[in-house]
């Protein structure tokens, strides 16, 4: 008889962070139960207490080495907040200017870098080949291509605020340089050749999922609400409305920003130190949902630019309703914002106050609190901060967009195991699908954690007694 077994992978390999798969298989061999683990401890929200205010946009930023333009505007935003001011127009484009690039360069990082050796060179290949090393070995022009697109997106960051990892730009009331005239047109240079690659990228994603057909369209799909950002029903990545979108199409809630805590609540489990987020409205879990690319694409009515709005429109198709849920197609939205992002680059650098020189305004007010929420590459990320008379911070409240997804990844992984495990066989190719449920999602765990742990994966087998019966480790 076969006995009742633990299976572990630890870490979740090629993406950002460190988290772990637990499966508890029956004594038939069967999957009981499946999981995904945030196995790192935060921090941020508890030593940001008694800093003042202004120094947050640089203090969170280095929560993460991957996203920290996120955290770096949505910490102005709040601090803008707190001083109870409207930055100017440049200021606003300025910002947005920077979020595009950091939403190419993550994204390209995702897509080119941590997904597409799976999507390539199969599930089930050898893990020696299936890695980005494998992927510029054998498809060294795709390689190149998704390197020159992060490094698009990078080289705006460094130009506005000084280099590509944790940069200086926004600060309370506004941003701190202008944008010089050569530094726009060596962007504008760029961007017919990134949007080639972007639409390569799109080819190749769309015949990969033609391809593969149903088991794409299986592959850990479930049912959930979706979340976004919009801006008048159009898709929004800085500064919009709050969306709440039903399964099957229906605008459940919409509300500002500012409002966010009305509307979402925080669920937890011992077993994660990852929150569980859900909509107030229906409770947990029934009112769990999506967010990041799917998330958006879902949520918003259209996008504002022509050749997204295109592709946005070809995405709906594929189903009846236009609500697509296929997990696997977080690819194909991923790569439709993409190509946004690179449109609205175009549209801000036409945009006479890109140019302008009136980046700050100041402030004698001082608010108790001030909220921030923008839309992070993982989706929609809120900085919530409370101060005293003094400026200093008294409380910290962050919600990162890997914790949004939490309920889905976790359903994920276990639909995966399901589908895949029998009679207690559990082969590579099999835990590399499980840890591709998690690369969809493409989560920043340092931005939902503060990191420690170490990266080989280990793989341990247990008996009902919890007796150790394998233990295996792998680079």
């Amino acid at each position: 008889m076969t006995t009742a077994r633990k299976i572990e992978i630890n870490p979740v390999t090629r993406i950002e962070g460190h988290g772990k798969i637990t499966v508890h298989l029956d004594e038939a061999g069967q999957v009981r139960d499946a999981r995904f683990h945030v196995t790192q401890f935060r921090g941020f929200e508890v030593f940001s207490k008694g800093r003042d205010f202004r120094e947050m946009p640089v203090i969170t930023p280095r929560i993460c080495g991957i996203c920290p333009v996120s955290h770096h505007l949505a910490a102005a935003k709040a601090c803008d907040a707190i001083l109870g001011v409207e930055i100017t127009p440049s200021a606003h484009k300025l910002r947005e200017l920077m979020h595009m690039g950091q939403f190419v360069q993550s994204h390209a990082l995702s897509f080119f870098h941590l997904s597409s050796p799976d999507l390539l060179f199969g599930f089930d290949a050898d893990p020696a080949i299936r890695n980005v090393v494998g992927l510029a070995r054998q498809f060294p022009e795709l390689a190149v291509k998704g390197i020159s697109l992060r490094k698009f997106g990078q080289e705006i960051i460094k130009t506005l605020g000084g280099k590509k990892v944790h940069p200086w730009h926004s600060i309370p009331g506004g941003v701190n340089r202008s944008l010089r005239q050569d530094e726009r047109d060596e962007i504008v240079r760029d961007l017919p050749a990134m949007k080639a690659i972007v639409r390569e990228a799109l080819d190749l994603i769309k015949n990969y999922l033609a391809e593969k057909g149903e088991e794409a369209k299986r592959f850990a799909t479930l049912e959930t609400a979706f979340l976004g950002l919009v801006n008048g029903g159009f898709l929004e990545l800085y500064d919009g409305d709050i969306r709440f979108r039903g399964p099957r199409g229906r605008i459940i809630d919409e509300f500002p920003d500012w409002e966010y805590l009305d509307h979402i609540g925080e669920h937890v489990e011992a077993w994660s130190y990852l929150k569980f987020p859900f909509y107030r409205g229906l409770g947990y879990p029934n009112g769990s949902y999506r967010v990041g690319p799917l998330g958006r694409v879902n949520a918003c009515d259209d996008i504002a630019t022509p050749e997204a709005s295109a592709e946005l429109a070809a995405f709906r198709k594929l189903t009846e309703d236009g609500v697509v849920h296929y997990t696997m197609y977080y690819h194909y939205a991923r790569l439709i914002e993409t190509l946004y992002g690179l449109e609205r680059i175009e549209e801000l650098l036409d945009d006479e106050d890109i140019m302008g020189s009136d980046l700050r305004v100041h402030s004698r007010e001082l608010y108790p609190e001030g909220i921030g929420v923008i839309e992070a590459p993982r989706g929609t990320l809120i900085h919530h901060y409370e101060v005293d008379e003094r400026g200093a911070i008294t409380r910290v409240n962050l919600i990162v967009a890997t914790g949004h997804n939490n309920f889905a990844m976790n359903k994920g992984v276990e639909l995966v195991a399901r589908d895949y495990i029998r009679d207690g066989k559990v082969t590579e190719g099999i835990m590399n699908r499980m840890e591709h449920v998690i690369r969809c999602y493409d989560p920043c765990l340092s931005c939902s954690t503060h990191a420690v742990g170490k990266m080989p994966l280990r793989l341990q087998v247990f008996d009902a007694k919890g007796v150790l019966l394998s233990d295996q480790e792998r680079s």
